[in-house]
Order: C-alpha cells, then sequence, then structure tokens
C-alpha cells in the first residue's frame, strides 16, 4: 500500500497517487516483518530497504511505473492494495465534483464503506504516508482554490518520497470539473 491523494471541491477534484509497487519474496513473517517496519516509517530509502531485506533474506522487486490515478468520464478513480500474507485488499476512492466515495474490493466484491462531499482531502495509504499527509494537509491548508489544493497535494507527494521508501518519486496527477455520476462509476466497477 502507498499514497493516494485527493481534495474534492465543490466545482472540480483533483488526484494524485505514487506508481511505486513492490513484490516481496522468502519467508512469510520476514516478509511481515520488512512490511511492518517500511509500512510504519523506519525505512526511508530505497537503500535502506535494499539492505534490510538482505540483511533478513527477503527478496523485493521495485517497480515505479503502476498507474494507480485515473480520470474515467469525469470520476477519478485511485486505488491503493493491501496485503496481510497472502490476503489482498484494495481500498477504491471514486471522486468528482462536489462529492467522493472510498470502496474496498475483497476477493472481486466492492463494497462502498464511505461517502463524503465538497472542502475536504482524503488520503489513502500506510500508516506513514497518512501519516505524513495529513501533517502536510493540517499544517499548510488554509484554504484556497483548486490550483492551491493541487500544488499542496504536489508538495505532499515529494514529501511523503522523502520519507519512507513505500512512495516513489513520480506520481500521476489527475483534474475533473465535471459533477459526475458517482453511483454509476461504482456500479460499472462492481461489474467488472
Amino acid at each position: 500500500m502507498t499514497l493516494v491523494i485527493a481534495f474534492i471541491g465543490k466545482q472540480s477534484a483533483v488526484m494524485a497517487g505514487d506508481m511505486r509497487e513492490i513484490a516481496f519474496g522468502g519467508d512469510g513473517s520476514c516478509i511481515e516483518e520488512l512490511e511492518r517496519e517500511l509500512y510504519s516509517g523506519s525505512i526511508i530509502s530505497d537503500n535502506d530497504l535494499k539492505a534490510r531485506a538482505a540483511e533478513i533474506g527477503v527478496t523485493i522487486r521495485v517497480r515505479d511505473d503502476k498507474a494507480k490515478v485515473l480520470q474515467q468520464d469525469g470520476v477519478l478513480i485511485g486505488e491503493v492494495t493491501e496485503t496481510e500474507g497472502a490476503a489482498i485488499r484494495r481500498k477504491r476512492l471514486y471522486a468528482t465534483a462536489g462529492s467522493y466515495a472510498i470502496a474496498e474490493v475483497t476477493d472481486s466484491r466492492l463494497r462502498v464503506t464511505q461517502r463524503g462531499r465538497a472542502s475536504n482531502f482524503v488520503v489513502l495509504g500506510n500508516a506513514i504516508t497518512k501519516q505524513t499527509a495529513n501533517q502536510c494537509i493540517q499544517g499548510m491548508w488554509e484554504g484556497g482554490t483548486i490550483q492551491d489544493a493541487m500544488r499542496l497535494i504536489m508538495l505532499t507527494m515529494q514529501i511523503a518520497a522523502s520519507v519512507t521508501a513505500s512512495v516513489s518519486r513520480t506520481f500521476i496527477l489527475v483534474h475533473t470539473d465535471l459533477a459526475a455520476n458517482l453511483s454509476d462509476a461504482i456500479d460499472q466497477d462492481s461489474r467488472k
């Protein structure tokens, strides 16, 4: 799980997601230990991650080309993946001008867990990325335009990449001025 951030305004919405995907191999308990350290913020750089993985006998494959956010018919969609042992759970954020929804996808079943309205930042990620993003938002957001929110999101993505190896330095930013129907997008996804 890495980092997806969105700002939902009354007239538009913006979302960013990093592009890192890490595959782990080896003993399950060692993988869990490495993930716990990575997602809690004790592993900061890519070199630290490689060294710690080698130290405990875990193989890792790091990719920085996974698109976690997209814009589809005026709806911004972002997704993060959580693994617990063999279980894989995905959290998906849907945003459009004026509203958002968060859904969990388990075994291809999609269930909406939260809905909200405009003037909100929403953060999906692991413990360290959520903590970093929330500190940035609370410390720097004083209200403003969608461009101000966009600048804050970009800065937050850069800061998160500097404090944890779980986030890539590259990210994708998407934007919409449409107030699309979230229920239609969610229904469409649940049939895939």
